[in-house]
């Protein structure tokens, strides 16, 4: 009875084992998404700034921010504005994220009225 028991034991924490690691893996993905979206966020509202200012020195560079008031762990922003001859800027964001081993990174380009 006791060696069945014990058995039945290991099988239970080998399912609750899974159903943690499970868990972990989403809150993790879900974790980077968010930051991401903050990063995102950040990158557009700064570009917005810089392009009512008129600010030139800006176009077609890639200027990387400093992120790190933001506390998410090895992160990176850069930002690329560009104006094509529509005169409706365009603005290249890349970022990355890691937590743990897993890493988002994520590049796109995005219209700014």
């Amino acid at each position: 009875m006791v060696i069945i028991l014990i058995v039945l034991v290991g099988f239970v924490m080998s399912f609750l084992t899974t159903g943690a690691n499970m868990m972990l893996f989403q809150s993790n993905n879900s974790y980077l998404q968010a930051c991401n979206r903050n990063l995102v966020a950040s990158g557009l509202a700064w570009a917005k700034i810089n392009i009512q200012k008129e600010n030139g020195d800006i176009i077609d560079k890639m200027i990387e921010l400093d992120v790190t008031d933001m506390n998410i762990r090895d992160s990176n922003l850069t930002v690329t504005v560009r104006m094509p001859a529509k005169n409706q800027p365009e603005v290249q964001i890349s970022t990355s994220c890691s937590r743990g081993r897993k890493i988002l990174k994520k590049d796109d380009t995005y219209k700014i009225r």
